[in-house]
């Protein structure tokens, strides 16, 4: 591994172990094994540098939710149905005991948004790209095939719907919403929309 890379490892140690906030460019450095010219080098500031290891730890979760269907990564339910909808979401919130701390990170970054602007207009752009990324497990369609409205709708559904159960789950995992209740929520609200 180059430098590059020695930080970015180094940085997402120290996220897990500090947060965001505590960590600084002194702490990346000394778990890197690299200087502090390369964080500026590499990735112009230490925020830029934490933020794209944020970015690369949630990219990582996202790994975990793949539910590894089948010996070919295949589902069992077909893209699009509720059966697949309770699939996805039991995968997800099956990865959330070992991923807990990159989520209370997470909220660590919703509450201090407000004092740092640039963090937040880079974590912004990340989770438009996260939108994108969680709907090929719904619907079956490769990432690189989605169109910007499936994108804006379907994957800010379930961005939001993740969102909401990470709340639920951090907050007191004995009382959150389960897979199952989920997806009959789901089928409950489909049967009760109204044409017309």
């Amino acid at each position: 591994m180059g430098h590059r890379e020695d930080l970015l490892e180094g940085a997402k140690r120290c996220l897990l172990e500090k947060g965001f906030l505590r960590t600084t460019a002194r702490d990346i450095v000394k778990e890197s094994g690299t200087n502090l010219a390369s964080i500026g080098y590499h990735y112009g500031s230490k925020d830029a540098l934490l933020v794209q290891a944020y970015v690369s730890l949630i990219e990582g979760v996202g790994d975990d939710f793949d539910p590894g269907w089948g010996a070919g990564g295949e589902a069992t339910a077909p893209p699009g149905s509720l059966e697949r909808f309770q699939e996805v979401w039991a995968s997800i919130i099956g990865s959330l005991p070992e991923t807990r701390a990159i989520w209370m990170l997470s909220f660590e970054l919703i509450h201090q948004g407000d004092r740092l602007p640039e963090v937040r207009k880079l974590l912004a752009e990340a989770q438009a790209q996260g939108r994108s990324g969680i709907v090929p497990m719904f619907n079956g369609v490769p990432e690189d095939q989605l169109d910007k409205e499936t994108v804006d709708t379907e994957g800010r559904f379930y961005q939001t719907l993740l969102n909401g159960l990470m709340v639920q789950w951090l907050f007191d995992p004995e009382t959150a919403t389960g897979a199952a209740q989920l997806t009959e929520g789901l089928r409950r609200v489909i049967a009760g929309v109204k044409d017309g």
